[in-house]
């Protein structure tokens, strides 16, 4: 299963948009089943669990919910917008909620924004993954804002937007098999 995280939770973001074109390339490709994890859907408050989430101890369900999505992912890709030369406050939330769900798994990266495409958030939040035990890998998509997205807001789902989620794609669908055995 391939986690489609939807790290923007801002009113009237582009996010959403951008995620429901990936998970379209994702279930094209046909390497995973694909679920979309929009954490403006999941709406988890500032971290408020008293256990460490090293301990696997949830207290609370919106925690235990989030658990049960992210433990039944092999992989991930990051829809992340770029907020001042990082990543967004959500998602660092979302990450730290969890522990041991993230461990061994490959994460891609669609990045978006200005003239740099959302790239320094994804160079950001790369030491976090990997105090996860997550396994960044480097084939991404990064879309500019104005160059990508037409008059409506939709993506330009260009040739090379294409080959970039294909590419991936058939990273993560490489790495995840493999990884899953070092889960057991």
């Amino acid at each position: 299963m391939l986690g489609v995280i939807v790290a923007s939770t801002r009113p009237g973001r582009v996010g959403g948009v951008i995620g429901e074109w990936l998970e379209k390339q994702a279930v094209g490709h046909g390497g995973f089943e694909v679920r979309m994890l929009d954490l403006q859907q999941l709406d988890l408050p500032f971290h408020d669990e008293s256990a460490h989430p090293m301990t696997g101890t949830y207290a609370h369900p919106h925690t235990r919910n989030w658990s049960e999505l992210a433990d039944g992912c092999d992989a991930f890709v990051l829809v992340m917008p770029e907020y001042n030369y990082s990543y967004s406050a959500p998602l660092k939330n979302a990450l730290d909620f969890l522990k041991r769900e993230w461990k061994y798994k490959p994460v891609g990266f669609c990045s978006y924004g200005g003239a740099s495409g959302g790239i320094r958030a994804v160079e950001a939040i790369k030491p976090q993954l990997v105090a996860h035990g997550m396994y960044a890998i480097i084939p991404s998509v990064s879309l500019q804002l104005a160059r990508d997205l037409d008059e409506n807001r939709q993506v330009r789902s260009t040739e090379a937007l294409q080959g970039a989620a294909t590419g991936m794609l058939d990273e993560l669908a490489k790495l995840a098999p493999v990884l899953r055995q070092l889960r057991v």
